[in-house]
């Protein structure tokens, strides 16, 4: 395969990815990083920083419409559910794994 291939598979895989996530508006961010250790704000700071890497000056509002499909203060309003304490311990442990991982 080429390099120029598998960057087309991976650039269809990624828009499937924030389709599907966008199509889920039910699945809470939170249980997202609580149990795989990203969310939908993750794949956003990943989005800037690769746009930054080439060049190109994106904002951190800009970046995350792309990934949510509408103004993330809208998104929040029509789908985020006030976090519970399990959710929130399970989201600690998960962000303490990830700064683990990346020691």
């Amino acid at each position: 395969m080429t390099d120029t291939t598998d960057e087309k598979l991976e650039a269809a895989v990624f828009r499937r990815l924030v389709q599907h996530f966008r199509e889920r508006s039910d699945v809470q961010n939170i249980d997202l990083m609580g149990y795989g250790g990203f969310c939908r704000n993750c794949l956003s700071e990943w989005y800037k920083e690769a746009a930054e890497e080439a060049g190109v000056e994106i904002s951190k509002d800009e970046a995350r419409e792309r990934i949510y499909g509408m103004p993330y203060d809208e998104y929040k309003e029509k789908h985020q559910l006030p976090a519970t304490d399990e959710q929130l311990r399970r989201m600690e442990i998960s962000v303490a794994k990830n700064k683990l991982a990346r020691s």
